[in-house]
């Protein structure tokens, strides 16, 4: 149910430079219809919320370069509602701005803030989900984070261990970043940890409690404009403060230290979008496990590939296994997909050697 009180914050300012080379500093992942459904990631977390936070109510924090593709891309919002970043510093800053931008508008709000970047398959289960999340909220002076229960012990999300109980909503015992395999292994075994889906809601008085007494540095920053925002000065304001904010994540600088975090305990079909080999495990596979997007192939003595190219054009591939092709517009990325991690050291070789055209 949509109510005049919900907020929700969108946060679409990365760079998403480990999906090079699709993703391109002129237009990242975030931006990007991976699957041809004629849908961004953005424009798909953009309609999922609708559902459940008025139009008007929804804030896309960016940096400044993406404006136009993003009114491109959204127009059914205000140039208003985008906040626009000067400098990347994290997400604490980026949602703090988002906060005290809320907090000069009403006194009462019911707040979710979600990465632009994630794919949800269980459309239905997450809206439930999140409407009980608002519920709680709305309720408790509590910080609430959506847990995703594992499907399998990966390296590549951070987890939530929960507190013994039978309900959905559980108290959050510990954080841990992303574990090495082993201690994946342990707590995908264990039933006691979830993965940290990014996803949070909070009303807007306890999460302006809790950076005032976890991360005061952040909260004076921007207490400082609260006669500017939703005037034609808050960007003057925002542009001349937010360097000089820390480079912090919301996780570490608040959720983490919190006593009053509770997990909602959940399961649709959650994946977070960071790397070619989730959007390998994710996408749908031939007989020889091999994923092809976009593009047409041919595959032969080939076996878990993943192969993207520009709409139209055809792949053929013989003898390769578990590797990366991805071509956009100038570059062609051939890297086995154990080994894309090194993309992000790729991207800046390029920038270095060649020409900034080529990220």
């Amino acid at each position: 149910m949509i109510m005049k009180n919900n907020y929700c914050i969108i946060m679409a300012g990365g760079v998403g430079s480990r999906f090079w080379p699709v993703s391109r500093n002129n237009r990242p992942k975030q931006f990007l219809d991976f699957f041809g459904t004629g849908r961004s990631l953005l424009q798909m977390t953009f309609d999922r919320f609708k559902h459940v936070v008025p139009t008007e109510n929804i804030l896309i924090v960016s940096n400044v370069l993406y404006r136009d593709l993003i009114l491109e891309q959204l127009p059914d919002i205000k140039s208003h509602q985008i906040l626009l970043e000067p400098n990347r510093r994290n997400t604490a800053p980026c949602i703090a701005y988002a906060i005290n931008r809320i907090k000069a508008m009403t006194d009462t709000a019911n707040i979710i803030v979600a990465p632009s970047d994630h794919l949800i398959m269980k459309e239905t289960d997450f809206l439930l989900t999140i409407q009980q999340g608002i519920e709680f909220i709305e309720k408790h002076d509590n910080l609430l984070t959506l847990g995703v229960k594992p499907s399998r012990a990966e390296t590549g999300y951070g987890y939530i261990q929960i507190d013994e109980g039978d309900s959905k909503l559980r108290r959050v015992k510990t954080f841990t970043e992303k574990p090495n395999p082993e201690l994946a292994q342990i707590f995908y075994e264990t039933g006691e940890f979830f993965w940290n889906s990014g996803i949070f809601l909070w009303n807007l008085q306890t999460i302006d409690k809790a950076f005032r007494s976890l991360l005061p540095e952040v909260a004076n920053i921007f207490a400082e404009g609260k006669d500017f925002y939703n005037t034609p000065q808050e960007q003057e304001f925002i542009d001349r403060i937010y360097q000089s904010c820390p480079n912090v994540s919301i996780d570490y600088g608040v959720m983490e230290k919190a006593n009053n975090v509770f997990v909602l305990c959940s399961d649709f079909g959650w994946t977070d979008l960071g790397t070619w080999g989730s959007l390998y495990e994710m996408s749908a596979k031939d007989e020889a496990q091999n994923v092809t997007l976009k593009c047409k192939s041919l595959f032969y003595d080939s076996k878990n590939n993943i192969i993207t190219l520009p709409q139209g054009k055809l792949a053929v591939v013989q003898g390769l296994e578990g590797f990366i092709v991805a071509e956009a517009e100038n570059v062609l990325l051939i890297c086995p997909i154990e080994k894309e991690q090194s993309i992000r050291q790729f991207v800046n070789d390029a920038g270095i050697n060649f020409d900034e055209k080529y990220i």
